[in-house]
């Protein structure tokens, strides 16, 4: 199996992908779940189809889908939207976000003695996962404030998530190569590294705003995007910078300076992104190993208690600090419990960037992907039922 075509396994991961997506779908579920599933069956700890050694093969799925994410991340952040957002929004956004990052970081790493561990499964569970919400709420046609308030938070949660990874990540890297150095050091270390993956994310997005602003065709427009979507990610590699922060900056920037542009190729990105993004998440899941249980454990547990009371404290006192009503105040936190999606893309970027560093590093490589994939299981049903809960309890929807 392992000398199999590299395009016959791409391929045959996002027919897989769709089918299992549509599948799910039927039964109102997210189709997320269904690439999702598709891979743990085809994985190692099943059918074993597809095999770590295959999988590596088609690492160059996820770099591609790492790129997609990242820019439709930033492509969101613009400054004409976050001004309709509103102040509320963007406080409950932030403050579930860090509420999961450090309940889960200290949790974590009072747990294992390990404060590295405690920073990357701290800002995986920082991210929530917009499908699951999205799909409640379209499938119940709920309407309200609650409904509004949560839909942009979910949208601008994803992008909090990727600062809080490259903070997070940069410090917890610098502790794990660097024995013996100081806090300031792990501090400087991962300030440089972000603050010039934020250097080169506006620069690349100014480039691209200038020569969008050149073009007259709309195919020019989408050929660009791509074409600096994979100079920022090849760059990244180059200098050891963070590609997601890089990429989402300079989407950011991009859509800030040439909004009509940068918008009217989103759909195509969107289109020609999906089978990347359905195949990635099937490769991804492919890691699952179930006899990493044991392993696991009480450690999955605490990550999964804690995610969820971070989010929904902190999205609590944000929307106290924001001036919500009683009813976005008592249920949004019940809402933002999904975490699949970027949290399996920070999954898979930790896989990459830490596995060199020996036995430790694989080690805590393998604890996030499996940890957040035996999660999901729980947080995906749980999640869907509890947003259902809240949207009933405030009477915005009518079953």
């Amino acid at each position: 199996m392992e000398d199999v075509s590299i395009l016959l396994v791409i391929g045959s991961a996002i027919v897989i992908s769709l089918w299992a997506g549509k599948s799910l779908n039927r039964f109102k579920l997210p189709v997320v779940i269904g690439y999702v599933l598709a891979g743990i069956i085809l994985g190692k700890s099943f059918l074993k189809i597809l095999t770590p050694q295959v999988v590596e093969r088609a690492s160059l799925i996820n770099d591609l889908a790492l790129g997609v994410i990242a820019f439709l991340i930033g492509a969101e952040f613009n400054f004409t939207r976050l001004r309709n957002l509103g102040k509320l929004i963007i406080l409950i956004a932030l403050f579930e976000s860090l509420g999961a990052f450090f309940l889960v970081f200290l949790s974590v790493s009072l747990l294992t003695h390990k404060l590295y561990l405690g920073l990357i499964l701290g800002a995986v569970a920082s991210a929530t996962a917009p499908a699951v919400t999205v799909a409640v709420v379209n499938q119940y046609r709920a309407r309200g404030e609650l409904t509004s308030t949560l839909l942009g938070v979910v949208g601008s949660d994803d992008a909090i998530a990727l600062i809080i990874y490259a903070f997070a990540s940069s410090i917890a890297y610098s502790f794990m190569a660097h024995q013996g150095i100081s806090f300031k050091q792990a501090i400087i270390y991962p300030f440089k590294e972000i603050s010039l993956s934020l250097i080169l994310g506006a620069g690349l997005g100014i480039v691209l705003s200038y020569l969008l602003n050149k073009c007259k065709e709309r195919q020019d427009y989408f050929s660009l995007i791509v074409g600096f979507l994979l100079i920022g990610e090849g760059l990244s590699w180059e200098f050891n910078l963070s590609e997601l922060l890089v990429v989402m900056v300079m989407a950011m920037v991009g859509v800030n300076l040439s909004f009509r542009k940068v918008e009217q190729s989103l759909g195509s990105l969107n289109i020609a992104g999906f089978p990347i993004i359905a195949s990635f998440f099937c490769l991804a899941s492919t890691r699952l190993d179930i006899h990493l249980i044991s392993q696991i454990g009480f450690l999955g547990f605490v990550y999964l208690f804690f995610r969820i009371l971070g989010k929904y404290l902190g999205a609590r006192l944000g929307a106290k600090i924001g001036g919500a009503g009683l009813n976005i105040r008592k249920y949004i936190g019940f809402c933002l419990w999904p975490q699949i999606g970027v949290a399996l893309a920070l999954a898979i970027v930790i896989e990459r960037d830490f596995s060199s560093l020996g036995k430790e590093g694989v080690l805590i490589s393998n604890l996030a992907i499996n940890i957040l994939l035996f999660t999901t299981i729980f947080t995906e049903t749980l999640g869907a039922l509890a947003t259902r809960f809240s949207l009933l309890k405030s009477r915005e929807i009518n079953l």
